[in-house]
């Protein structure tokens, strides 16, 4: 069902393309309820235009009053600068949303107006397929109402979860960055499938289908992880024998460094962008 609100995309990179295409192909918001901005690339304005029918405004062409939610989605190290920009222009009862790592509610709260309606947003993008895990962290003004609404348009691209601001950290370790962890491990699927003479097409098909039976597997089954990777591991086994080759060259510990270095480096932009001073 087709939600009666405006959206602006201030940024057009990759995370706003997968948030467009999803919200666009589930009917969510027809093309015209959504606009994206840019400071001055017309071509990459031009290619969404073309791709999903949206709206491409450069910048200071921008209306932003016409917007009911306004969507960070530029490099984190510019959202100062947005923020600077928008926060003569915006009303109160507009939602500014950041799907920007490291970009807290107090960050944004700091540099909009008094009372301004933040909400801080981590999807991944798997956006594009519907498919992203989001969560999302409402500011102290915002309205249940407005909380709602959000959540109601990040559905639409995936699995929304509320959680409170002090995990969004973690969240990102584990669901921001975490397609690229698969995205790695499937290039070496296919660098061995190669090696040994499959098609690396067909490697990547049975890989992918692997790690989608076992994720719907911990999804609708009852059994835990740590349960269900003994249910098929087998005393002297070939799964036994790759779970060992796992742990003795570091697989454990590898996902672990992975999940708490995006964490940390998320950690690190709040930090950095909270030290620079406020105009």
């Amino acid at each position: 069902m087709s939600l009666d609100i405006r959206v602006v995309f201030i940024g057009a990179g990759n995370m706003a393309e997968a948030m467009i295409s999803g919200i666009i192909k589930t009917g969510t918001l027809e093309p015209r309820q959504v606009i994206v901005t840019n400071r001055s690339n017309e071509e990459r304005l031009l290619e969404l235009h073309n791709r999903y029918g949206v709206q491409g405004i450069v910048r200071d062409k921008l209306k932003i009053e016409s917007a009911d939610i306004i969507v960070l989605a530029m490099k984190p190290k510019d959202a100062k600068v947005s923020l600077d920009s928008i926060k003569d222009q915006i009303r109160p009862d507009q939602v500014v949303m950041s799907v920007l790592a490291g970009i807290s509610t107090t960050f944004m709260e700091k540099n909009l107006q008094a009372g301004q309606q933040v909400i801080r947003v981590m999807p991944n993008t798997s956006s594009m397929i519907q498919e992203s895990a989001t969560a999302i962290s409402p500011g102290e003004n915002v309205t249940m109402k407005n909380v709602r609404l959000a959540k109601k348009l990040l559905q639409s691209i995936g699995k929304v979860y509320l959680i409170e601001e002090e995990q969004m950290d973690l969240f990102t370790g584990i669901a921001g960055s975490g397609p690229a962890y698969y995205y790695y491990l499937m290039e070496h699927v296919e660098k061995i499938a190669k090696e040994n003479g499959m098609e690396v097409s067909q490697a990547r098909e049975i890989g992918a289908q692997t790690i989608l039976g076992a994720a719907r597997m911990m999804l609708e089954r009852e059994e835990t992880p740590a349960q269900l990777r003994k249910n098929i591991t087998s005393k002297n086994g070939t799964t036994a024998s790759g779970l060992q080759a796992l742990a003795d060259n570091g697989g454990g510990d590898a996902i672990k460094a992975a999940i708490e270095g995006a964490m940390q480096r998320s950690k690190e932009i709040s930090e950095e962008l909270e030290k620079a001073p406020v105009n």
